[in-house]
């Protein structure tokens, strides 16, 4: 029995009459006359009454009418379920992402965009350090990662640079540096940039440097750059952890500027000076070769997002 022979007969069966049904179908009816009675006699039982003016179904032919219904619904949603997937719309991806990714705009931007784009598409996220992603990348835990650190070990994974953004001077509340950033209410004016070399003297806080290399090699080389060696007195294992050491009075930091819309209790924010030259990377890493297409959907749309940023940023 093929799925063709349960199309005719529901087609038989809903026009009740065989040249109608053959002409639905675009078929010749004797043709189709044999394929039922050929039907008929696969099952060993009769499927219609021939009366005179069309065909009536048994009280076999109502039983396996509903039963064959059912069969074709499932097998269209098979095709369609399949074919969904072939094109990225239906499936499962896992992103990861690093505590200081989703304060950047354009991480929880194009996740919305990708959500409203494959409603159909399982999307988890989880958060870690971006030693932990690059693992997990490895071990196939997760489909795509976004991190701030520059990947050491890059076998069988594509590193895609998407964006760039200036860091900040984090401060504790009180601190003589942070007195100008205040924004005066009666004319809102800006703190002026404040020179790297202005923390020449100050105890630092950094994200501890196994869990990103990148942003602590970085800033030891921007300090360098200006003047000085920085103490580092504290290494915190997140970069958002650096916020609440800051908070407590125990150093400054130097934190992507998208952390900003993090208004802790207890911390002030200044600007560098452009001669500064620090900044944050926003990385996506994922498997090289991926054959998943709801992942490829995923990764072409950050790519092509982040193009589109970078491309309205140069004509401004």
């Amino acid at each position: 029995m093929e799925l063709r022979h349960l199309r005719y007969f529901i087609a038989v069966a809903e026009e009740k009459h065989m040249t109608r049904a053959a002409e639905r179908l675009g078929i010749q009816q004797p043709p189709l006359s044999m394929q039922i009675r050929a039907l008929e006699k696969e099952l060993g039982v009769q499927l219609f009454r021939r009366q005179p003016r069309g065909m009536e179904l048994t009280d076999a032919g109502v039983a396996f009418l509903d039963q064959a219904r059912v069969i074709l619904e499932q097998v269209d949603r098979a095709l369609a379920t399949t074919r969904r997937t072939a094109r990225g719309e239906q499936g499962r991806v896992v992103v990861g992402f690093t505590s200081s990714a989703p304060f950047h705009p354009f991480v929880p931007r194009v996740i919305r965009a990708f959500r409203e784009m494959s409603p159909l598409v399982s999307l988890v996220l989880e958060e870690s350090g971006s030693s932990e992603l690059v693992q997990g990348l490895h071990d196939e835990e997760i489909d795509a990662a976004f991190i701030r650190s520059p990947v050491a070990d890059v076998v069988g994974l594509t590193v895609r640079p998407l964006l760039q953004e200036k860091m900040v001077v984090a401060l504790p509340k009180g601190h003589p540096l942070a007195g100008s950033a205040r924004k005066k209410k009666s004319t809102q004016t800006r703190s002026a940039p404040l020179p790297l070399a202005d923390l020449a003297t100050e105890t630092f806080i950094l994200y501890k440097r196994p869990g990103g290399p990148g942003l602590y090699d970085t800033i030891i080389t921007a300090c360098r750059s200006a003047g000085f060696s920085p103490h580092v007195g504290q290494e915190a294992p997140r970069i958002i952890s650096t916020l609440n050491l800051v908070a407590a009075g125990l150093g400054v930091s130097l934190v992507p500027e998208s952390l900003r819309r993090l208004q802790m209790d207890g911390v002030v924010y200044r600007r560098l000076a452009d001669n500064a030259q620090l900044t944050a990377p926003l990385i996506l890493a994922c498997r090289r070769g991926e054959n998943a297409a709801s992942v490829q959907r995923f990764i072409d749309l950050v790519q092509s997002s982040a193009e589109h940023i970078e491309a309205d940023s140069e004509l401004r």
